[in-house]
């Protein structure tokens, strides 16, 4: 008689023909010890578009999703900026890298300070970091007094949060040969000029990646010692890229290594929990309309699975949508209109790389 071997005591879900090709319920991907949420949490996020897109299911379902700073006073009466830098806890916008989120962080603790830290453009001064803001200063002074007044309260928002969700996106960056910082869009596509003396093409690695997380981490910690983190890995492919290869096989290779690297790190911190936003969305067992005709947008539909499984196993999360809102979660009056389309735009400083997609009339701020 043979001896039982590893698979006859696995779980259902260990089975690809009982847990994916039927019976397929997406809340058995979660692996997490407790809630991911709990009532009363302050919530922060940050990254590329799914961390934007979160956040009204978040609150929604009655969670607190913390917000640190809004539009300065001199800047309330004229129109919202673009590019997503209201969406998040504070205005940092949209974050691609893990390279560049710890650079924030770095930054809010005065352990960094980038030497290209402004381009002057006419009679305004342009964050690097910060390149499609529509309200720019226009001295010296007044730029120095609205960056440090941002890292002030993006600093609070780090050490408040009982929660950090933070969506990786990219692997690919541009950064300056001066001292590796690394921009959110390569200069000349949304602001500034593109010098190949000053600036080069980062394509980081698994290693680079966890190294980067691990330090972010430790040092979030040291400042907020009982934050726990929640990963995820943006399905959202790449609009371009600066590899020299196909954009498909850029694509995989990104979100692979990102994925790689989030696993590695739940290993190596305790608190810190992996959300499958990408494979319930990208994985074989998806429906097409999970994305839309141009198979990069994130459907709706797929949006609202992402979350259904989120908010499962979130404390007193609701699964279903609310009664009289199951077409617009709640939230700002851009972001209610059409979640589909929303999933590019919050990305749009990466989608400012294609020429033709700025030729067909999408950008929503000038090229400078």
């Amino acid at each position: 008689m043979s001896s039982p071997h590893p698979y006859s005591s696995a779980p259902t879900k260990s089975f690809w023909s009982r847990a994916v090709a039927s019976n397929w319920n997406p809340e058995d991907l979660i692996e997490a010890d407790g809630f991911l949420l709990r009532r009363g949490d302050k919530v922060v996020s940050a990254g590329s578009c799914f961390a934007s897109n979160i956040v009204p299911y978040i609150e929604q379902a009655g969670f607190t999703y913390l917000r640190t700073e809004g539009p300065h006073p001199a800047f309330r009466d004229l129109d919202p900026e673009p590019l997503g830098y209201s969406k998040f806890s504070a205005e940092y916008g949209n974050i691609y890298t893990v390279r560049q989120l710890l650079q924030l962080l770095r930054r809010c603790l005065n352990l960094f300070s980038p030497g290209e830290d402004r381009w002057i453009i006419g009679d305004e001064f342009v964050d690097p970091l910060r390149p499609g803001l529509r309200h720019r200063a226009r001295s010296d002074r007044e730029f120095q007094v609205l960056t440090a007044l941002h890292l002030q309260k993006t600093r609070e928002a780090f050490e408040a949060a009982d929660v950090f969700i933070f969506t990786l996106g990219l692997t690919e960056a541009w950064a300056s040969r001066l001292d590796g910082t690394v921009f959110p869009a390569c200069p000349g596509t949304v602001a500034g000029s593109f010098d190949a003396e000053r600036h080069e093409f980062k394509n980081f690695t698994v290693a680079e990646i966890v190294a980067d997380l691990d330090e972010f981490i430790t040092l979030l910690r040291r400042h907020n010692p009982g934050v726990r983190l929640i990963l995820t890995v943006s399905p959202v492919p790449l609009v371009a890229t600066a590899t020299g290869g196909h954009v498909l096989s850029s694509t995989i290779y990104s979100k692979s290594v990102l994925r790689v690297a989030a696993g590695e790190i739940v290993k190596l911190h305790r608190g810190v929990t992996y959300f499958p936003a990408y494979e319930i969305v990208t994985g074989p067992q998806a429906p097409e309309n999970f994305f839309e005709s141009d198979r990069r947008s994130v459907s709706r539909i797929a949006i609202e699975t992402v979350m259904r499984t989120m908010l499962a196993h979130c404390e007193g999360g609701q699964t279903q949508p609310i009664a009289g809102q199951e077409t617009q979660p709640k939230h700002d009056t851009t972001a209610a209109s059409e979640m589909s389309r929303l999933i590019a735009e919050a990305e749009c400083e990466e989608v400012m790389t294609d020429p033709m997609h700025r030729a067909n009339g999408n950008a929503s701020i000038p090229i400078l």
